[in-house]
């Protein structure tokens, strides 16, 4: 019996994927490197061995799967390829396991994890489901009639995918390591959509994916008149949001989500096309009232007087998402944005959007820019964009004592690179 190797296991996709495949009876291990990341704690609980990276680790009867991070280059991938061993990259080997459950990718510039997350709550929650989220959450179930997964579109790996269904939540320019321009996008996402074999599931407010063509039915949802699902009637109190749904201008039901901001809703809403499109009941939909979030997203705790967030945002838009969400949940309270701008090319790309977006909140510290493991160094500095925001400060990992002089007020990390180790920092004082 194959034992299946992931060469990178710690990474989000991959730490996911290997919990789904040793909850289908595989035996399953991996590498990567010694250092401690918020997804390993998942994969410890499950007894998946975890293994420091090694040309040794590579023998016997492997399959092996690769996170998309490493080049051909790296010694275990070396050593699968020279052994003729099984090899297949993350999205490939997903692209074929996909193809035996009802399969619905969740895709889009922002807001995938946190969709994903959603659907993935409300399907498991009435019908046996599996699910892949990029937050490193994998469950596999034997009998499961529903894969929901998050499908990338960073170097275009989303076209390794053939789904069922693809809930689409919008359509921006990121990762200008890879995509050229919008159009770009634009036209790798018309790749994908023309792959979809039931039914898509797009935000019709996004004018780029009013221009999605494709061979099955669209169905768009949105705020705006002329969506087939569009909300109305939005409430924020102290327990969240809720909203009335109305399905092609005739009402459908109420909703009730315990988060807040306009991406929220459009989340849920997305989330409910797609069940009211598979026939499931709106009592049973309503589930999403239910659901407590996916890691690394406006992820809480209270600490002394203060409330700490931890956010993966880490482009421009979801850094106004992410504020957004604070300042309607804790109206009275003096927000603080810490950032750590992640990968050098985005953050000459977006610099004053990054600017424009932190100034929302009424504090902005920002941490060294972190290189991705594409791309380890640049000629930008985090002194350019403190330039461009008032009164910003830059923050020292041995200096984040600072932060206790905000009493009763909401501290927001951000960053996709280790802002964690920020927060463990200031929590360790």
């Amino acid at each position: 019996m194959t034992i299946y190797h992931f060469v990178g296991i710690k990474g989000t996709g991959m730490s996911a994927l290997a919990q789904i495949l040793h909850d289908a009876g595989e035996r399953v291990q991996g590498s990567d490197v010694e250092k401690r990341f918020f997804t390993q704690e998942a994969l410890e609980d499950k007894g998946i061995k975890i293994l420091p990276f090694s040309k040794e680790n590579v023998n016997g009867d492997l399959t092996v799967i690769a996170g998309n991070a490493f080049g051909d280059d790296h010694e275990e991938i070396k050593a699968a390829q020279e052994l003729g061993l099984p090899f297949y990259r993350y999205h490939e080997f997903l692209g074929e396991w996909l193809k035996q459950y009802t399969s619905i990718a969740v895709t889009g510039a922002h807001g995938k994890t946190s969709t994903t997350g959603l659907l993935a709550h409300v399907l498991s929650t009435v019908r046996p489901s599996s699910y892949l989220i990029g937050d490193g959450t994998g469950k596999g179930h034997e009998d499961g009639k529903y894969f929901v997964f998050e499908a990338c579109e960073y170097r275009r790996h989303f076209l390794a995918y053939e789904p069922d269904y693809a809930i689409m939540t919008n359509i921006d320019f990121d990762h200008p390591d890879y995509f050229t321009s919008i159009d770009d996008v634009v036209n790798a996402f018309q790749e994908m959509a023309s792959q979809v074999q039931k039914g898509i599931i797009a935000c019709g407010d996004d004018e780029l994916l009013q221009q999605i063509q494709a061979k099955v039915p669209v169905v768009y949802y949105g705020f705006n008149d002329g969506n087939d699902f569009q909300v109305q009637n939005v409430v924020e109190d102290e327990t969240g949001t809720t909203f009335d749904v109305f399905v092609r201008n005739t009402f459908y039901d109420e909703f009730h989500i315990p988060t807040y901001g306009s991406h929220n809703v459009l989340n849920a809403l997305g989330v409910i096309a797609l069940c009211h499109y598979e026939q499931i009941p709106s009592d049973e939909i309503k589930h999403i009232g239910t659901f407590k979030g996916v890691k690394r997203r406006f992820t809480e705790k209270h600490f002394n007087d203060q409330i700490l967030i931890d956010d993966y945002a880490h482009h421009p838009k979801e850094i106004e998402a992410t504020i957004e969400s604070a300042k309607k949940k804790y109206p009275n309270k003096q927000i603080v944005a810490i950032f750590q701008p992640h990968t050098f090319t985005r953050t000459r790309m977006f610099l004053q959007e990054f600017a424009d977006s932190l100034q929302d909140a009424d504090v902005v510290y920002l941490c060294d820019i972190f290189g991705s493991a594409r791309e380890e160094s640049g000629k930008l500095s985090i002194n350019d964009l403190q330039s461009k925001i008032d009164g910003a400060y830059l923050l020292d990992i041995n200096e984040t004592v600072a932060l206790q002089q905000y009493q009763d007020s909401v501290l927001i990390f951000m960053g996709a690179g280790d802002i964690q180790k920020f927060q463990e920092a200031y929590e360790a004082l």
